[in-house]
């Protein structure tokens, strides 16, 4: 089909055969190293409230994010209730089967059907998770229901443009840089310029193969972000 209109202007291409698209649900997502179910408060909030205070190590998880640490277990038992009763994000609870501890959370958030978009954020983990596959797999479970099941086109990825950890890991896990907004948010009365990132659904398969393969397999050695480095595709260049 012509990409002109009548006034020989450059349009985008005409989108096909999208098929039918669902909207995410709570349900249960299992791995082997990893359940994600939808948060429950008073079964979570113990764990998620031990694994995530106590320590300075442990408050870091928060320094980029626009709630905790939390004074106390209560005080997080009534955010974990507005996290369930939300209308316009999902959360999870991200559970270790090694560890049978609840270790982080994520949420489904900014979606747009019409679209086919959506965002997955809120993301964060227990520092005795850290440097494990535990966040590799949520997020590649994740991406499997949204692009094979769900029908999405875009998943976007956004972090506050200073949490190198979060930008390091949206690379590493495919998704492409797309630039920065600045003076986007004030939290916690701080400037926030927002990093974003996003992976498409004609990019998922080659993504696809070599989460799995990295997650696995037992090839030692192998670097996700050596084989899905060459393969993003960034729209500016990273600052």
């Amino acid at each position: 089909m012509d990409d002109q209109n009548q006034t020989r202007l450059p349009i985008g291409k005409v989108v096909e055969n999208l098929g039918p698209i669902q909207s995410p649900a709570k349900k249960k997502h299992s791995g082997e190293f990893v359940t994600i179910v939808p948060v429950e408060p008073e079964s979570d909030v113990e764990e998620l409230f031990q694994n995530a205070h106590g320590t300075e190590m442990k408050e870091q998880v928060w320094a980029y994010m626009p709630y905790g640490p939390f004074p106390s277990m209560d005080d997080m038992l009534e955010w974990l209730r507005d996290c369930k009763a939300s209308k316009n994000m999902i959360f999870f609870t991200v559970i270790s089967k090694e560890l049978d501890q609840r270790v982080g959370m994520l949420s489904i958030l900014n979606v747009v059907e019409k679209m086919r978009t959506l965002e997955l954020g809120n993301i964060w983990y227990a520092p005795i998770v850290h440097h494990t596959k535990i966040n590799t797999e949520v997020i590649f479970l994740m991406l499997k229901e949204i692009f094979d099941v769900l029908n999405y086109r875009r998943v976007e990825w956004k972090c506050d443009a200073l949490n190198a950890r979060s930008r390091n890991a949206a690379l590493r896990l495919g998704f492409s840089f797309e630039g920065i907004f600045r003076q986007h948010y004030i939290i916690k009365d701080r400037n926030r310029d927002t990093a974003w990132f996003s992976m498409l659904d004609r990019d998922w398969t080659v993504f696809k193969k070599n989460m799995q393969k990295w997650l696995y397999t037992d090839q030692e050695y192998i670097s996700l972000s050596i084989m899905n480095g060459g393969l993003l595709n960034p729209t500016c260049k990273a600052i």
